[in-house]
């Protein structure tokens, strides 16, 4: 029931947010405007969208090397799927990829596929904020908007900071892993803590040491930059010729100024792929740029729908082929599975602790 209540929530939360961005929008000028888009863009937007998917899915192979070996076709039908959950229930689809991925490939552990894709998320919003905050190095604010331009280069080089000292955090944890859990396991002993809970954060630590292996060798380092600068050159290229469409007079680092606003959007947990969220926060940067507000509108709708539309296809494609079912997808979104299989996983990792010792 809880579930339901924070999906219904969240539902409401989506809503209210395109009320708010929708209530002063003339919708016949912004339906105008989407009939005006251009295809000639908007196909190959949707094509290199989806060689991103597969990009993300070698790129979390990548990942996993130091773990196990595992199938790239497993993981880009895995990488769709989750993203078709992203794009109908909002963040609660997350725990899709990494639950769903050692139903697929036996040699992945489910502690694995979670801890590989929160290095992911890290290495994400590494390029994320570097691709943001150095194009801003010679960004050209737009007339008018040059008070407002300060606030928003130091925001980014506030935040290029902090990811650089978030990568010494992961480097200091990896030489020092061993001592820090055991430090943990110390902390939470105490009889009222949650045993459950304890083993789960405990699992987790061990697992994202294990994970980490991938800094001590920089070849491994350089592959995943590698694949992660390939893929949001993947999403920058579609997102510029989206703009392309609708005639916008943008070169690549707006797209860029323009995609960081979108991926802000995108964090937020609304049903629908961050709907709402993410087209008030692209709309927002776009009309920063001078961009008329219908426009505006109409621009942030086709872009979230040349990011998600490839994923959904291919999920509508593993579900038609019986790969996934309602059923299953309801098993993989339940936290008693999740925890089940993490604590499947405990004797393992305290003997890859054991071993790092």
């Amino acid at each position: 029931m809880s579930k339901y209540i924070r999906f219904l929530i969240l539902l409401l939360i989506t809503v209210l947010i395109i009320w708010l961005v929708g209530r002063n929008i003339d919708w016949q000028q912004v339906w105008d405007s989407l009939t005006k888009a251009r295809a000639i863009y908007l196909v190959p937007a949707v094509l290199i969208v989806c060689l991103g998917y597969l990009v993300r899915a070698k790129r979390w192979q990548v990942l996993l090397e130091p773990i196990t070996e595992t199938s790239l076709k497993e993981l880009f039908a895995t990488t769709t799927v989750g993203f078709t959950a992203l794009f109908f229930i909002g963040r609660a689809g997350e725990i899709v990829r990494p639950m769903w991925l050692p139903m697929r490939d036996r040699r992945v552990r489910p502690s694995a596929a979670l801890v590989t894709l929160g290095l992911e998320r890290i290495f994400d919003l590494a390029a994320l904020t570097c691709f943001f905050a150095v194009n801003l190095l010679w960004f050209s604010p737009p007339a008018g908007k040059e008070a407002e331009f300060e606030y928003v280069r130091i925001g980014g080089y506030l935040m290029l900071v902090g990811i650089l000292a978030g990568f010494v955090g992961l480097w200091v944890f990896n030489r020092v892993s061993v001592r820090a859990i055991q430090f943990v396991e110390k902390m939470l002993s105490f009889k009222y803590f949650p045993r459950r809970i304890r083993r789960i954060i405990l699992s987790l630590m061990r697992q994202l040491a294990f994970s980490l292996d991938i800094l001590k060798d920089w070849r491994e380092i350089a592959n995943v930059t590698g694949w992660t600068i390939l893929l949001w050159l993947a999403i920058a290229v579609p997102t510029w010729l989206v703009m392309l469409a609708f005639d916008l007079p943008y070169d690549l680092t707006g797209a860029l100024f323009v995609m960081g606003w979108a991926a802000v959007g995108s964090l937020v947990p609304t049903p629908g792929g961050a709907a709402g969220a993410f087209h008030a926060a692209t709309a927002g940067g776009l009309i920063f740029l001078n961009t008329p507000r219908d426009t505006a509108v109409a621009v942030s709708i086709v872009m979230h729908l040349v990011y998600f539309a490839p994923a959904v296809i291919f999920g509508l494609y593993y579900f038609l082929r019986g790969d996934i079912s309602i059923a299953g997808i309801k098993h993989l979104l339940s936290s008693v599975t999740s925890v089940e299989d993490l604590e499947r996983d405990e004797k393992r990792l305290v003997a890859d602790g054991r071993a790092r010792e």
